[in-house]
């Protein structure tokens, strides 16, 4: 039997995890730098917690939901996002209690799950950074958080960066739109793809995120929701709007933006980039004022968004920006004989306690096949011991560049290795 890894996951290693532990110690630099605290939730909950939060007509509970009957008999889903858990958390965990600061500011990252076509940067176990902050609704903590993602972009060294921005307004304003958009689409309706045409039934807002030709074309005339706001809906979204430009924050809108959840409301967003003309999504989110009392805990606004990894990673090597900073090994010990590999163990664990990145050999190989194994790794100095560096108590320090030794009593190398290491180097850089 050839065991292989499933279908649309990934093994992760070499600069490919590198670089993901790079952008994980990047968001949690940046988050916490907004007071942002880290949450972790389980990888799999009920299935009624997604399929309520993301609409049961969601293509996520239709089509890509992984779920499955326990051995208790309990419905249970991987989880396709991260929003709904944590909303989850935040009633269970009764962080909405008086003596807890408001707003809760938290951050997550890890896997999720949704079964859809594999594709570059769309897997079926794939991660995702994420932001949530519960308790409060006014216009400058929509404009924080998007700050917050800019400047986690900006960080990464990725370039073009611009919003796109759009209000799904308020339950009344959504609901006149809902009826304008019907009226609209229901001339067409044997004109609209198969998706659109089970949208129209379900969830007529949906069809706006088609990306099938002949909706986009019907799409060109469609009303837009901002015709229908309410008064509150349309001021909200002005203050969101005025504070961006106050910041001098790039974006523009966009009437076709209305992301794929149902817990939307008012302020929606997506943050792109442009590679090649082209403009890519970085990340989405938006407010969701509802999905706190929708879970049966109290009223609680909430603002956040959601960051693919895989796909952050093929964008930032598309722009030909590099996060991975392997440096190698500073050293690697050349071991000669059974006397010398006891004192190698015993140096090696001493330069560790030290902080120094070092390793040695393991496989009694001649001393060549041990240097070029140095320099595979990129070790800067290479430290041979054998019998006669044991007799003399003096180890042979060789700098990889140059190939330059120097021999140093292995009493020295045990006190202050650090110090060593840098005036070696000064001296070869020298």
């Amino acid at each position: 039997m050839k065991l292989q890894k499933p279908k649309g996951t990934q093994d992760r290693l070499g600069r490919d995890i590198e670089t993901y532990s790079e952008l994980i110690s990047l968001a949690r630099s940046t988050f916490e730098g907004y007071n942002f605290k880290e949450i972790e939730t389980p990888l799999f909950e009920s299935y009624e917690l997604f399929s309520r939060a993301t609409g049961e007509t969601s293509d996520i509970v239709t089509k890509e939901m992984y779920d499955f009957e326990d051995k208790g008999g309990r419905h249970i889903a991987l989880r396709p996002e991260g929003t709904a858990s944590v909303v989850r958390a935040y009633i269970e965990n009764k962080l909405y209690a008086p003596e807890i600061q408001k707003p809760v500011k938290l951050w997550y990252h890890g896997p999720m799950f949704r079964y859809e076509r594999p594709q570059a940067g769309r897997l079926r176990e794939f991660h995702q950074i994420g932001v949530e902050c519960l308790g409060a609704k006014n216009p400058a903590i929509d404009v924080e958080v998007m700050l917050m993602a800019y400047d986690f972009f900006e960080f990464t060294g990725l370039r073009h960066l611009k919003f796109h921005l759009n209000t799904l307004g308020d339950a009344a304003s959504r609901k006149a739109y809902h009826q304008a958009l019907v009226d609209y689409l229901t001339p067409y309706e044997n004109e609209l793809s198969e998706d659109s045409k089970r949208r129209l039934l379900e969830n007529p807002l949906r069809i706006l995120d088609s990306k099938e030709a002949q909706d986009i074309a019907i799409l060109e005339n469609a009303p837009s929701v901002q015709e229908y706001l309410s008064q509150e809906s349309a001021a909200y979204f002005t203050a969101v709007r005025e504070m961006l430009e106050a910041l001098e924050i790039d974006y523009e809108l966009d009437a076709k933006l209305v992301r794929g959840l149902d817990y939307y409301n008012d302020t929606v967003f997506e943050l792109m980039t442009t590679i090649d003309g082209k403009e890519l999504t970085l990340c989405g989110g938006g407010r969701y004022d509802g999905l706190v009392s929708y879970f049966d805990g109290p009223e609680t606004p909430g603002f956040g968004f959601a960051i693919g990894v895989e796909r952050l990673q093929l964008l930032l090597e598309q722009q030909e920006v590099s996060l991975s900073h392997d440096a190698g090994l500073q050293v690697y010990m050349a071991v000669l004989g059974e006397r010398a590999s006891y004192e190698a163990s015993k140096l090696l664990y001493a330069l560790r306690r030290e902080g120094i990145v070092a390793d040695r050999d393991y496989l009694n190989r001649k001393i060549v096949a041990q240097y070029k194994s140095a320099e595979s790794y990129g070790a800067e100095l290479i430290i041979t011991l054998g019998d006669a560096e044991m007799a003399s108590k003096i180890a042979k320090v060789r700098v990889v560049a140059t190939r330059k030794e120097v021999e140093i009593p292995l009493a020295e190398l045990y006190d202050n290795f650090a110090e060593i290491y840098m005036e070696i180097l000064e001296e070869n850089e020298g």
